[in-house]
């Protein structure tokens, strides 16, 4: 399949004739967890499984990943599977995952290098053509609100939904998060494009009906994207808030 790269000139096509825009947070609004800053809480939780006696719960990559919601995921699955115990552990573990995610987003409010670049204007620029925009995220729903508080974004968005503390099973790749949004939107997912940037978001934005655009800030992301089958995926948002889609708009 042919994949295009920087086809700005499409992307604006597609968020021309958007009335609802969904940004994944982590990467295509600002870098949460720079520099594997996610492993330290993902180390909290498989110590808080071990003294719990449930390590047996974590299959080999659980027990050496970075991100803290892979682990969350094993223990929820291993609920769902039946093995007795483990609600009140979940509990836990998802209250340090949120603690953990709201430290992180105070943090890169303070970072600029953090942010991602031209994210604010093509923010604003949207809003200001009366789209729609939601947030929908695998992070607490609270990090991403304080972030974009802290911003002074937060207004521009009519709803924020991030990770269900009650069913983690619903993260992306499952669409639960994105069907959220449209239906506080009062859209239809044809009246929308997700802006995401790894293949769990590519694989939810399909099975949601809803056009995607990647954003691969290096050349990682860009082949992740890619080989999940992205149709369009961009490097950058600095040419989308050019001109019309700039502070002009």
């Amino acid at each position: 399949m042919a994949v295009g790269v920087d086809v700005f000139t499409d992307v604006r096509k597609v968020l021309a004739g958007a009335r609802g825009v969904l940004f994944d947070f982590d990467g295509p609004i600002c870098r949460l967890f720079p520099e594997d800053r996610s492993k330290p809480i993902a180390d909290e939780l498989r110590r808080q499984i071990e003294a719990f006696g449930a390590s047996h719960v974590l299959g080999p990559e659980e027990r050496t990943h970075k991100d803290p919601h892979v682990v969350l995921g094993a223990v929820h699955r291993a609920l769902r599977a039946g093995v007795p115990g483990l609600r009140e552990l979940l509990r836990d573990l998802e209250r340090r995952v949120t603690a953990g995610e709201l430290a992180a987003a105070e943090l890169v409010a303070a970072h600029h290098e953090w942010h991602t670049p031209y994210a604010d204007d093509l923010i604003r620029g949207l809003a200001r053509r009366g789209v729609s925009l939601a947030v929908v995220t695998n992070n607490s729903p609270l990090a991403a609100e304080a972030h974009l508080d802290r911003r002074g974004l937060l207004p521009y968005f009519t709803t924020v939904q991030g990770r269900r503390t009650d069913d983690p099973g619903l993260m992306k790749p499952h669409p639960d998060v994105l069907f959220r949004a449209l239906r506080v939107l009062g859209l239809d997912p044809d009246d929308a494009v997700m802006i995401g940037d790894t293949p769990t978001d590519v694989q939810a934005a399909a099975r949601a009906g809803v056009a995607f655009v990647g954003y691969g800030r290096n050349e990682r992301k860009v082949r992740a994207l890619c080989h999940a089958e992205a149709a369009t995926v961009i490097t950058s948002y600095g040419p989308l808030v050019e001109g019309e889609w700039g502070s002009g708009v």
